[in-house]
């Protein structure tokens, strides 16, 4: 073993045990940013051993949630607009992402659907089903997989909802334009129900949300780190709780 490698762990060990159950989110969210850059990046090649090295970093992450005490972790692993991308490259990373919810329902995650299931293929929206339905109720960590996520959408689709329930209710427009608040809203949201992230996190050095739970995020602390997802560390992981924890949250104050 070299040298770096027990000062490593011996780093990683000291900042867990500088945290304490309070500076642990009990939400967090992550942009999943930079697989193929770090691809091209490793010498390794093209995008699809980068999405699958992704792929296998979810798992991990989930593991340190789990071990930590974060109670919900919302993963975005593929936006509206990515459903524009190349057919081939699309086609590569929908493979990809429906054998990693099909892993999330063998592990026994509690996995939820974030996202508009009328745009995906259809063997990602029937993957996400199976896997939501095999696991509700599972004790422990609860993991949404916001695929075809998109914020604005978000809450256009909420929206449509709540005015959907309104009109078989016999409310009209006027009646609910009077009464209308955030709350009512809110309770239409794919992760309705749920506590607010605390924390997002974004890999790759991006500092933007690119629409990633906008109507959520509206409290959350952001943690912007620069490796790319695949390279993401446990240690990367440690610094952004760290980070969440020395901030003083003042809600929008």
């Amino acid at each position: 073993m070299g040298l770096r490698d027990p000062l490593y762990w011996l780093y990683e060990k000291r900042l867990e045990r500088s945290l304490t159950s309070r500076e642990v989110p009990r939400h967090v969210g992550v942009v999943m940013d930079g697989n193929r850059r770090w691809a091209k990046s490793s010498g390794l090649g093209g995008a699809e051993l980068g999405h699958r090295a992704g792929a296998d970093k979810i798992f991990e992450v989930l593991r340190w949630c789990d071990e930590l005490g974060v109670q919900v972790v919302t993963l975005w692993m593929l936006s509206t607009d990515n459903l524009s991308r190349d057919q081939e490259e699309l086609g590569l990373l929908v493979r990809i992402i429906d054998k990693a919810i099909t892993r999330l329902r063998e592990e026994g995650w509690n996995t939820r659907r974030v996202g508009a299931l009328d745009i995906l293929p259809d063997s990602t929206a029937r993957a996400l089903k199976e896997a939501e339905e095999a696991t509700s109720g599972n004790p422990g960590l609860v993991v949404n997989v916001a695929v075809g996520y998109g914020g604005r959408r978000e809450i256009a689709d909420a929206v449509r909802s709540l005015l959907h329930d309104e009109a078989d209710r016999g409310t009209s427009i006027q009646e609910l334009a009077e009464r209308l608040d955030i709350e009512d809203i809110a309770r239409h949201l794919y992760t309705r129900g749920q506590p607010d992230p605390d924390l997002l996190i974004r890999t790759s050095g991006e500092q933007r949300l690119s629409g990633f739970m906008l109507w959520q995020s509206v409290h959350s602390e952001f943690y912007f780190c620069e490796a790319y997802w695949p390279a993401f560390r446990r240690v990367d992981f440690l610094r952004a709780l760290r980070s969440y924890g020395a901030r003083n949250r003042r809600f929008g104050h």
